[in-house]
Formats: C-alpha cells, structure tokens, sequence
C-alpha cells in the first residue's frame, strides 16, 4: 500500500491557527488582573488593574478663597449629615461633607476649605503700621494709596504729601497740636535762597482708610493716628493703626455669618477631627 505524505507551509500552518482563533467563542477576563497576548507583532498588555467604574465615594480636599465658591462646592456636594467648623485662628472654615450620621460613621474624606488670605493693600498697611519713614517715603506712600483714604479726602492727602515732599530741605523744630485737630509743625528754611526763614505745616493728627482685610470680603474703616519724630535725621512721619486685629476677627465673623446664613448645617467653632 502506498501513504502520500501530506507537507505544509509556515504560512498554512499560521492561517490554520488563525481561523482557528478568530472561530473561538469570546473569553471574559476577570477585573483587576494583568494579561498578556503573543500577536504577530509581539506581546499586547491588557492591564484591567484599575477600577471598573466610577469610584466608589468621593476624597479629597477642596480649597477655595471667598465664600461665594465656598457655597457654590458646599451645596453641590453637602448633605444634612455635613458638618461645618470655623477656625479664627487659621482664618479657615472647613466642611466635612461626608461627616459621620447620629447611627453609623463614614469616612470622611470628602472636605472643603475656605482659607482667606489677606488682600495686598492690607498688608502694605499692616507693614508700615507703626513705623517711621523720612519725609519723602511717607509722601510717596500716601501718594501710592490715595484710593484707601477716605477721610480727609484723598485729594487733601494729596496735598499733604506733596507739602511733605515741597519741605525736604527745611529743619523741623518743634510740633504743637491744634484745637482742630491737627498737628502743626514749626521749620526753617536751610540751603536755599529763603534760609533762615520760618514756616509752618498742618498735617491731620487721625486720618481714616478703608481697607478690605480679605480677598472677597467687604471693607472696613479704620482709625490711623499720626505719628512723627523729630531729631538729627530731621522729621520722620508714620500712622498706628487702631485695633487692626478687631477689624480681622470682625472680618472673619462676617464671613462666618455669611455662610451660617446660606446653609442649612451649623457652623461650628473649632476644627474637624484629623
């Protein structure tokens, strides 16, 4: 008996397998494993470590600055179980927005957080509170924040500041108060065609500004009181401010009481659990 011997190519071999693979019922791979696959091309990764969904609870810590944002991200995300705490020391206002219930914990880890910062022309103020600057410096400051004055006007001030900077080359010698207020300053004229010539100059001995304390908050008044030294580097001049501190608590306050007012959920005083 004679047997032919049946012989066939690589080629064949490989469309032989290939049917083969494409006429397979589909398999289910199993979530949260790694698989690897030999294709004509070289191995293909299917990485199906990462979740299946969307996540399953919300984390995280949210930051905004004002307390429009804060109330925008509070009443998306808040239920009747978030709590609310005020910390005036940090000057922030924290949500727990997944907050423990009366009869069961959660996790706590979705959070939100007012933190206020100081507006720049607040600090400039706070900078120079209490300090003293030689004639020109204290002009140049008044000059650089006339829209802050309010009393007297910023036009006045002006011309306060450019009577400071007229009198540059003059010898203060003495300062007396005036029944109006004011603080007068007696001088005389030196190194010009007029020394030896007396003069004097009336500044405010209180001026009053309006700062806005936080970025997004409202403004406030406060009270600055002249302050001057003279001696052997001539007259310098500066302002204390009045109660700055008070005028940053009530800011805060108000801002507590803003938000206490648009929610549901007490603001608390203190701070969340860690």
């Amino acid at each position: 008996m004679t047997y032919t011997e049946l012989s066939s190519t690589n080629g064949e071999a490989q469309t032989i397998v290939d049917t083969a693979l494409r006429s397979a019922p589909p398999a289910e791979l199993e979530q949260g494993k790694v698989y690897a696959f030999h294709t004509p091309t070289g191995v293909h990764k299917v990485d199906l470590t990462g979740p299946a969904t969307a996540p399953e609870r919300k984390i995280g810590t949210t930051t905004v600055r004002d307390a429009d944002s804060f109330r925008a991200y509070f009443d998306k995300h808040a239920d009747t179980d978030s709590e609310v705490y005020a910390d005036a020391d940090r000057l922030t206002i924290t949500a727990v927005l997944d907050a423990h219930q009366a009869d069961a914990p959660r996790f706590a880890s979705h959070v939100l957080k007012l933190s206020l910062r100081e507006t720049d022309t607040w600090k400039q103020w706070a900078a120079r509170d209490g300090k003293l600057m030689d004639q020109e410096t204290f002009a140049e400051f008044l000059e650089d924040h006339l829209p802050e004055l309010l009393e007297p006007t910023a036009a006045d001030m002006l011309e306060i500041a450019q009577s400071f900077q007229a009198t540059s080359k003059v010898e203060f010698q003495s300062a007396s108060r005036l029944a109006s207020g004011q603080r007068q300053f007696q001088y005389v004229e030196t190194g010009t065609t007029k020394a030896g010539q007396k003069g004097q100059l009336a500044v405010p001995e209180t001026f009053t500004i309006g700062l806005v304390p936080f970025e997004g908050s409202e403004g406030y008044r406060l009270t600055a009181r002249l302050r001057y030294r003279i001696g052997q580097n001539g007259l310098q001049l500066g302002y204390k401010l009045e109660r700055p501190d008070e005028v940053r608590r009530t800011a805060f306050a108000d801002v507590v009481n803003r938000i206490d007012g648009d929610i549901e959920q007490p603001v608390m005083n203190g701070t969340p659990a860690a």
